[in-house]
């Protein structure tokens, strides 16, 4: 089993504990340790993310609300980065040593970043999954959703293997692990006009 794998079932477990709550407020029992404790608390908050944006969607949300919730999910969105950046830490630790090829290909993303595709995907497929089993739900809807579970199912194992050949090269040389850090401005108060221009 390959390391896409592993983060495949600790993301699933994450999105099987945050549904016993299912609550936004709820805290992460996170059994893990290392890398695979980052991956769960990534994934806990892509799903705290997930119910929040669904809160924010409501048609007849009172905008003090609706503000508040956006302000969360700005702030679980630097907390998402935050990690998608500490895990490409222990990438760049992980192949500190090899021998880079001269030829080496640069990937139009880095590992973490696929992984958090692969967390996203997680989330997609469960909630798929739930409306798949949904009662009182035209059989039409119930059978769009069915065919759009079977292509993410496809797209899940296809990002698996691409994660795992990806992750195969870099330890070989011929794909070159660099990262470019994400620089978010709008969060930044000394890079936001609107942040700095209010600062006493």
């Amino acid at each position: 089993m390959g390391l896409a794998e592993t983060a495949w079932e600790i993301f699933n477990r994450s999105v099987a504990d945050y549904h016993i709550k299912d609550d936004i407020h709820a805290e992460e029992d996170n059994p893990y340790k290392g890398l695979e404790q980052i991956l769960y608390r990534k994934n806990w908050i892509d799903s705290v993310q997930w119910h929040l944006e669904d809160l924010i969607r409501d048609v007849n949300i009172e905008p003090v609300e609706a503000l508040a919730i956006k302000r969360q999910i700005d702030a679980l969105n630097q907390k998402r980065t935050d990690l998608v950046e500490k895990i490409d830490d222990y990438f760049l630790d992980r192949f500190s040593s090899v021998k880079v090829l001269p030829n080496a290909r640069i990937n139009t993303e880095t590992p973490a970043w696929a992984l958090d595709r692969l967390s996203i995907l997680s989330l997609k497929i469960y909630h798929m999954k739930q409306e798949t089993l949904r009662t009182g739900a035209a059989a039409t809807h119930i059978n769009q959703c069915r065919q759009k579970l079977s292509v993410l199912e496809e797209q899940q194992a296809d990002l698996c293997k691409a994660i795992n050949e990806l992750l195969n090269d870099m330890e070989r040389g011929t794909v070159m692990m660099k990262v470019y850090r994400q620089m978010k401005m709008y969060n930044d108060e000394n890079l936001n006009p609107v942040l700095y221009q209010n600062k006493p």
